[in-house]
């Protein structure tokens, strides 16, 4: 089935910048997007990941190694043949064991051979793409811990039933849930880079505008694809410049400490509320081609990488989006 294009997707542009700052830099920690069901979480996740141009990948591995890791890699890599192949985009379906999502032995391969051989997890096949959790509230916790730690660290260890293995797994985590299904434990929300909240449109226009591209896309896949190839390219093009001027940005100290006073003034738990804003908005002002970072680039990216690191008040229940913004016109007018 062809994807959806990410260009066409419209009324969720906090999301979208969210996705893209994730793929100029997926340091930034993934991104939990929670919100009512049928907002096009998944489908947007899955046309940013199908958007991106095919990767160089040894023909005959599993880990999607590129030769650079020879000698490391678990599979032999014995063809040394490079090809390409599309950016991974693996769903992790809620009933997945331990076993399936970091891998496990070959059973098939110890009874017919007598060897001991390792069965590459969900995690090696997500490497250098995106690993997609729908409902993620409802993952099992010691999962998402082992998830989480694997996208923080970009390895895989396994040591159980005779095997040691150790494996590179980069990938942008992104999850989805809806509230009203169950909370997600705030030490582990924590951990994700940023969040998002998705609404339902309220706006006529808006929601007419999605049953038209919806239905055009129904009626003619390819057509509608080709309409929007163009304004895919520029995208795929802002995202390719934005990798290329990443290194050459840092926020300077007024950047920093406009982001320290903001997560002080809103009570942020922890110091990854800092981190997480001097990334996202160092990406942001790549995507953007900016010289430089700025405020208005942290500005941007506060509430998505602030609202799921406050602290509950219970004289104030306006909502973090709310006291986010409270604070930022308190401290910058």
């Amino acid at each position: 089935m062809a994807r959806f294009p990410f260009s066409a997707i419209v009324g969720q542009d906090e999301m979208k910048q969210a996705l893209l700052i994730a793929a100029v830099d997926p340091s930034v920690g993934g991104v939990m997007v929670f919100g009512d069901r049928g907002t096009g979480k998944s489908t947007a996740a899955r046309a940013l990941a199908g958007l991106l141009p095919q990767i160089s990948a040894i023909a005959d591995c599993r880990y999607g190694c590129t030769g650079e890791q020879r000698g490391t890699c678990p599979d032999p890599c014995t063809s040394g043949r490079v090809r390409k192949r599309d950016v991974p985009f693996v769903d992790l379906p809620l009933g997945a064991t331990e076993d399936r999502v970091i891998g496990s032995l070959d059973l098939e391969r110890a009874l017919r051979a007598g060897e001991k051989a390792f069965e590459p997890g969900l995690l090696a096949k997500a490497h250098r793409g995106f690993l997609y959790i729908d409902e993620i509230n409802l993952l099992e916790d010691h999962l998402v811990d082992l998830l989480l730690d694997v996208a923080a660290s970009g390895e895989n260890v396994v040591e159980r039933e005779g095997l040691s293995v150790r494996h590179r797994a980069k990938f942008v985590l992104i999850g989805s849930g809806n509230p009203e299904e169950g909370e997600l434990r705030p030490q582990l929300l924590d951990r994700f880079g940023l969040s998002v909240e998705v609404r339902t449109p309220e706006d006529i226009e808006t929601r007419v505008e999605i049953m038209r591209l919806v239905a055009a896309n129904e009626r003619d896949p390819a057509g509608f694809a080709e309409k929007w190839a163009g304004e895919d390219e520029k995208t795929l093009k802002q995202i390719a410049r934005g990798k290329a001027k990443l290194a050459k940005l840092e926020p300077g100290e007024d950047v920093l400490t406009d982001a320290a006073q903001l997560c002080l003034a809103v009570g942020a738990d922890g110091l990854r509320g800092e981190l997480t804003l001097m990334r996202a908005s160092r990406a942001l002002a790549a995507l953007d081609g900016a010289r430089s970072v700025k405020r208005e680039h942290l500005i941007a990216v506060a509430p998505s990488a602030l609202r799921h690191r406050l602290r509950r008040d219970v004289l104030d229940e306006t909502g973090s989006t709310a006291r986010i913004t409270r604070a930022i016109d308190e401290l910058f007018g």
